[in-house]
């Protein structure tokens, strides 16, 4: 079960990082996280960023293509860190109320 999945069990509301450039994110899940390869995945290459800006007739600007290249890079990294079910998660907010709860209900069934 991913944390994602268990937070949403737990009733625990998700928080994400602020986002000042959401078309970029847009873009970044309409050309694709990340690309196949023989044994998983592997950030997006060039040529399929490239690709994606003929057939679709967009022009990104370098820099726009050179952080659309490194979200996919830190992307794979964060999801071979994840595999870890010690990682921890790669934004964390401040700890609700609810999140407390349900970690010390988690102690006092261990210790109980």
């Amino acid at each position: 079960m991913s944390r994602a999945e268990a937070m949403k069990r737990d009733g625990v509301p998700i928080s994400m990082p602020p986002n000042p450039m959401p078309h970029l994110i847009d873009r970044l899940i309409e050309i694709g996280l990340t690309e196949a390869a023989g044994m998983g995945v592997v950030p997006l290459s060039w040529r399929e960023i490239e690709a994606w800006q003929h057939n679709v007739h967009v022009a990104l600007a370098p820099w726009e293509a050179r952080l659309i290249r490194k979200l996919s890079v830190e992307y794979v990294a964060e999801g071979r860190r994840a595999e870890s079910e010690n990682c921890p998660p790669p934004w964390r907010a401040e700890v609700t109320a609810r999140e407390r709860e349900v970690e010390e209900a988690r102690l006092r069934m261990v210790l109980g």
